[in-house]
């Protein structure tokens, strides 16, 4: 019997935002109410969410205080995104510019 190990590399990423909505709706609160609680514009939550804004050190730390986990929980979550992002594009270009094989 012969045994392949391959690892689960998706094409898709999921941004930190999605934990962040799924959280707003466990909490029933709108993103306007989190904009509130963090001290940021609504839109600029709405780019969090939508993975357009990246989490830096500060909104970890405010997002630790608001939502719950650690700082080193949301870090981690925006350092997932970015490489899965990275990894994505540098497949698509390996896709794109490979030589065609007859």
């Amino acid at each position: 019997m012969i045994e392949i190990n391959r690892s689960f590399t998706p094409d898709w990423v999921s941004p930190p935002g999605d934990t962040i909505a799924d959280l707003l709706e466990e909490l029933n609160w709108t993103e306007a109410q989190l904009a509130e609680q963090l001290g940021f514009a609504a839109n600029h939550v709405s780019l969090l969410i939508n993975g357009k804004a990246a989490i830096n050190e500060e909104i970890a730390l405010k997002l630790e205080r608001i939502l719950g986990s650690t700082a080193a929980f949301w870090l981690n979550r925006e350092t997932q995104y970015q490489a899965g992002l990275t990894r994505i594009e540098a497949e698509n270009y390996k896709t794109e510019y490979s030589p065609v094989q007859a």
